[in-house]
């Protein structure tokens, strides 16, 4: 079958690899509708993140199982899933816990799961699923190919903005500012508005993604950077900033100006990736009663919730696809989105 690897910075290559098979007994293979790249992948991609050897890359699908093994219960053949970004019991105390990326027998796809397989990386044909009843969400059919884009969300980008929303804690009249205007911060967007905010300040200085930002529920547009972004949002906040800020990129310079346009005792909900080394400036934090919450998004936990939204198009999240490309075009897809030619690319196999 045909599966996407990365084999070093900017060389991504759509080639022939093995067959998944079931090996643990709790596994399901899912033959892939529809899978992306997502934001992180472009970390190895730009050669951030080493790429020691190739390996088989990407972490969001949707599909249909295919087979399960034995000790699957939940799932069956036929079933159209969500598969999050990564791999969980939904059982353990970590999982009860509302964080089930943090799960005791969970792991990552693309990497040795805890229990004896590999899980597949997800830009391929068909990927084996390890815990398959945790991890896997199913989705009652039938399902149109109209509601692809939109389920497909389900398993990182929607979820990761929920998660910065409610990590900060929004709640119905807060001000909100979105730093960070790709697929995340779009969806983070989204996510405010429907918690209740009603002043949503998106950070962006792309055409058609402010365009986008407006549709899904900005009331305002920052361009500025820096002193003049904090200034900007103050200007649109009674000059004190705004109630939550959502970072939805992972620089020490996106959190600088998250922490810097929150207002006194409002707090930042944080999900972008940590890269380029974000440090916080405890003392700065302390003095203004600035709080700071978020991390790796626990997405399989917001499925269900977010699930009734998408499909009755309460909420639209699947419009930040704004390219799809059949899976033997991965390579372009990885630059359109380095490149910023696209917000976010799906890979149809």
């Amino acid at each position: 079958m045909l599966a996407t690897v990365i084999h070093a910075a900017r060389d991504i290559r759509v080639e022939q690899v093995a067959d998944p098979a079931l090996s643990t007994g709790a596994d399901a293979i899912v033959r892939v509708v529809a899978a992306c790249v997502c934001g992180s992948d472009l970390w190895p991609y730009r050669g951030v993140t080493e790429t020691n050897e190739p390996h088989r890359i990407g972490h969001e699908f949707v599909g249909i199982v295919e087979e399960v093994g034995p000790d699957v219960a939940k799932v069956k053949a036929g079933d159209f899933v969500i598969a999050p970004f990564y791999v969980c019991d939904s059982t353990c105390v970590n999982c009860r816990n509302g964080v089930s990326t943090s799960c005791t027998q969970g792991g990552w796809w693309g990497s040795d799961d805890r229990l004896g397989g590999f899980a597949d990386g997800a830009q391929g044909e068909r990927v084996r699923v390890p815990l398959a009843d945790g991890t896997l969400a199913v989705v009652p059919g039938p399902v149109g190919d109209d509601e692809i884009a939109g389920l497909l969300t389900l398993s990182d980008v929607m979820g990761t903005g929920h998660h910065a929303a409610v990590s900060a804690g929004v709640s119905a009249g807060d001000s909100v500012a979105v730093v960070g205007d790709g697929a995340v911060g779009l969806c983070a967007i989204i996510a405010a508005k429907r918690l209740g905010a009603t002043t949503i300040i998106a950070m962006s200085r792309h055409p058609q993604r402010q365009a986008l930002a407006r549709e899904f529920g900005a009331t305002h547009i920052v361009e500025e950077r820096g002193d003049a972004g904090v200034k900007a949002v103050r200007a649109l906040t009674d000059e004190v900033g705004a109630d939550r800020v959502l970072e939805c990129v992972g620089t020490k310079e996106s959190m600088d100006q998250a922490l810097r346009s929150t207002r006194p005792g409002g707090m930042v909900g944080y999900v972008g990736v940590p890269n380029g080394g974000p440090e916080l400036p405890i003392g700065a934090m302390f003095g203004r009663n600035v709080g700071v919450n978020g991390g790796v998004a626990p997405v399989r936990g917001y499925i269900e919730a977010l699930l009734p939204d998408v499909r009755s198009g309460a909420i639209q999240p699947g419009k930040v696809f704004d390219l799809v490309l059949p899976l033997a075009e991965a390579a372009e897809a990885y630059a359109a989105m380095d490149e910023r030619r696209a917000t976010k690319v799906m890979l149809r196999p």
